[in-house]
């Protein structure tokens, strides 16, 4: 036994801090890779959709707008990880992450959208949008769960000591 480690405290993940270092890295990973497809025309929505009822068009349209557009993807993923966190954490496998991001398209693109205008609706987007928009949903989904799975279900670094090695 290490007797520099105190495996009480090393072993528990403090819940809160961790759903939002994940939000911030899923938000900081998947809104750049958003403002990528933006910017390479692979979507139409802009990275800064989720401020569309907030502000002018035009701002969005702006490099600044869209920067405050990926900070709204970040606010929005430290959210929603800490909502996965504390409601899923011990969902096993990539699943439940993929499901959850899915949901969140549903909700911001079809649900939320014909009240808050973050968009054109999903009928009148192309289909490079709706499929681009879609899969990296569901990938940044597929992020917050996995890693949240993997985080609180591997049981290998929680044996003692002595057993594993």
């Amino acid at each position: 036994m290490n007797p520099f480690v105190e495996r009480s405290e090393k072993n528990h993940t403090n819940l809160f801090l961790f759903a939002l270092e994940l939000g911030f890295y899923a938000g900081f990973i998947w809104g750049g890779l958003r403002w990528i497809s933006y910017a390479l025309h692979f979507t139409r929505v802009l990275p800064g959709f989720l401020f569309e009822p907030f502000f002018k068009h035009s701002f969005l349209l702006s490099t600044a707008g869209q920067l405050a557009g990926w900070l709204s993807f970040i606010a929005l993923s430290i959210l929603s990880s800490l909502v996965y966190v504390f409601l899923f954490r011990k969902a096993r496998g990539p699943w439940p992450g993929i499901a959850y991001g899915i949901v969140w398209w549903a909700v911001l693109f079809i649900a939320l959208n014909p009240f808050l205008h973050f968009s054109l609706p999903v009928k009148r987007l192309n289909w490079d949008t709706n499929i681009t928009e879609f899969c990296l949903f569901l990938l940044w989904g597929l992020f917050i769960g996995y890693t949240t799975a993997e985080e609180y279900t591997d049981e290998k670094r929680r044996e003692p000591e002595g057993v594993l090695g």
